[in-house]
């Protein structure tokens, strides 16, 4: 007897994009375990999900550009496809009083249609490196270098990589170390970043550097400015 085929799902007839922070001990949450939490703190709420078709049905939830495990973020991104039309203030309401503190709502806006992932070109990062002395010359030596190669551990092994090209500007603002990263293949990530500035500068970080991603979005090549990937 021939395998009964599953019900079709109904296509969404919403979609919701979510701008989320990571802050203080949850910055130590992992991608998967924030999406158990995200997944939890949907069914609590209430939220009328879409499922996607097939023998085993999911929530339509589509997550991009996620920071690494270890870094605090002021601007991680997620979708959500909906079965009914539904106001994003309430789910903003609703998400943000399910959701952990340190897990916080920033904004829901209305998807204006795209992949969401092609909209997150580039980040800004805070850098704590933990260091007092020897920061700026670092700085210098790093810019002046063509190439700094680092390496990491990836799900295709062991890499080593460049992380100079990726950094399109990185100085002391406000009185902190703010580095402009464009999102590569491989990704150049912040301690990716920290550890080039130790190769090009024999910098000693003293402690376990902290990094907080400040925004992300699409890159204003003329500008350098990020742009909200929620807009427009």
């Amino acid at each position: 007897m021939p395998r009964q085929q599953p019900e079709q799902q109904a296509p969404p007839v919403q979609r919701l994009r979510i701008r989320y922070a990571k802050r203080g001990r949850l910055r130590f949450t992992s991608h998967r375990d924030f999406s158990r939490a995200f997944e939890r703190a949907l069914f609590r709420a209430r939220v009328p999900m879409a499922y996607s078709s097939g023998f085993n049905p999911h929530p339509r939830i589509s997550y991009a550009g996620a920071a690494p495990t270890g870094a605090a973020s002021e601007a991680e991104y997620v979708e959500i496809g909906l079965a009914e039309v539904v106001d994003p203030a309430e789910i903003h309401r609703l998400l943000d009083e399910a959701l952990p503190p340190g897990l916080d709502v920033l904004v829901v806006a209305e998807s204006p249609g795209g992949s969401l992932g092609d909209r997150l070109e580039a980040s800004r990062w805070y850098l704590d490196l933990g260091a007092t002395e020897g920061v700026e010359a670092a700085v210098e030596a790093f810019v002046a270098a063509d190439e700094v190669l680092v390496e990491r551990m990836t799900k295709k092994g062991r890499r080593t990589f460049d992380a100079r090209q990726a950094v399109l500007s990185i100085g002391v603002e406000d009185g902190r170390l703010v580095a402009l990263v464009r999102h590569t293949e491989p990704m150049v990530r912040p301690d990716d970043v920290a550890n080039a500035l130790v190769a090009a500068g024999e910098l000693e970080l003293v402690g376990t550097p902290v990094f907080t991603r400040l925004e992300q979005g699409r890159l204003d090549a003329g500008t350098g400015e990020i742009l909200d990937p929620l807009q427009g």
